[in-house]
């Protein structure tokens, strides 16, 4: 005969099976403990594979342009690195077009500014000699006009200036004083003055030009020497391929004339 439960009270083998098992309360905790070890052995997990995801990626990135990354790579992407690498050298290309340019033109302005400065000095030197303010030498003769006497008259200075001017005379002076395009013989015959400075018999003519057409100038019958002779004096040349004017020139400051600013 089998034991049956009586109120409610369990037989001996349903003690035996039920001491071995936890109570409701220390499973529950179990359970929770075997849960949280889970939960830490997957983030665990977790963490490795992103650890090895970011070296993974950080080595892609290190090898991206290495020989072994571009024979891997698809066709499209060659194309598109070949095409940047173009890219970079057509604009190296262009800079290096520029400078060459810009140095060019800098240079060309350095030459150009150069020449231009070299041809306006000249042009003051020429402009200097033809109005007497710098000292010029040269091929020429030295005119010597005798007057003993005193009896030379300014005209015969003044033909002999103008016949030298037509001659090709480029610059003279007359003893101390530098000829100029306003020069004026003055006074009288006895007491000749240029330009109101007081000159002394024998007077002394240095020109500059061709030496040969200048003395032929002076000795043309009727000329020059025919016409000191006629009033008591003497003329005198001697052609040299040398000659100084050193005698300088004070430029008169414009009273009127201004210059034109081109309006």
């Amino acid at each position: 005969m089998t034991d049956r439960p009586v109120d409610g009270e369990p037989v001996e083998d349903d003690l035996r099976d039920d001491e071995t098992a936890p109570a409701p309360d220390e499973r529950s905790t179990w359970q929770r403990l075997r849960e949280g070890r889970r939960d830490r052995l997957a983030a665990a997990l977790i963490g490795v594979l992103t650890l090895l995801l970011g070296f993974a990626f950080a080595v892609q990135v290190r090898s991206t342009g290495t020989p072994e990354a571009l024979a891997g790579a698809r066709e499209e992407d060659l194309v598109s690195i070949l095409d940047d690498v173009n890219a970079r050298e057509e604009r190296l290309r262009e800079q290096i077009a520029e400078q060459r340019t810009a140095l060019e033109q800098l240079t060309d302005s350095d030459s150009q500014g150069a020449t231009a400065l070299a041809e306006a000095q000249q042009r003051a030197t020429a402009l200097g000699i033809l109005n007497g303010t710098i000292a010029a030498e040269g091929p020429g003769i030295t005119l010597t006009v005798l007057d003993p006497d005193g009896t030379v008259p300014p005209s015969a200075l003044l033909n002999a200036i103008q016949e030298l001017r037509g001659a090709g005379a480029e610059t003279m002076q007359v003893d101390d004083v530098r000829i100029g395009v306003s020069s004026a013989v003055t006074g009288s015959a006895g007491d000749l003055r240029i330009d109101g400075r007081s000159i002394q018999a024998p007077y002394t003519v240095v020109a500059i030009g061709s030496a040969q057409d200048l003395a032929t100038a002076m000795g043309i019958p009727g000329g020059v020497s025919a016409l000191v002779r006629r009033e008591g004096g003497e003329v005198r040349i001697e052609q040299s391929d040398d000659v100084v004017v050193d005698a300088l020139r004070v430029l008169d400051e414009p009273q009127y004339a201004e210059p034109d600013d081109g309006g």
